[in-house]
């Protein structure tokens, strides 16, 4: 779990710097276009900040915060893809190369929280 102020994230987003070390284009593209940008933002860190967490290194280890993207299906449902480095850094970590992500993402007025369970494969003897 994690929990993020968003006004604390939408002082950070005015800086160009900030955005491009911890958010992928796909994400800036996306929150960029609404209206409440740094809801947006919010949410995405507090969700890396979660994932971070569920892996058991936080933001270390050769984890990259652009590289763990969050993206959401047409109905909304948020989920979590990683890319690079971080992705074999997760699979080193994790010992399984097949894992399930699962993001739940909500806001209310100053805080996003996020909460991320990962689920690894277990094969039988």
């Amino acid at each position: 779990n994690d929990i993020t102020s968003i006004n604390r994230i939408k002082k950070f987003i005015k800086n160009k710097n900030f955005i491009d070390i911890l958010f992928n284009n796909n994400e800036i593209k996306k929150c960029d276009k609404l209206h409440n940008k740094a809801s947006c933002y919010a949410k995405r860190f507090a969700a890396k900040e979660a994932f971070s967490k569920a892996i058991g290194t936080g933001i270390s280890k050769g984890l990259s915060f652009n590289e763990v993207i969050v993206y959401n299906i047409k109905s909304g449902k948020p989920y979590i893809k990683l890319l690079g480095k971080t992705k074999k850094v997760v699979v080193k970590i994790l010992k399984k190369k097949k894992f399930n992500i699962f993001l739940s993402l909500s806001d209310d007025k100053q805080f996003a929280i996020a909460t991320v369970v990962i689920s690894i494969w277990v094969e039988k003897l």
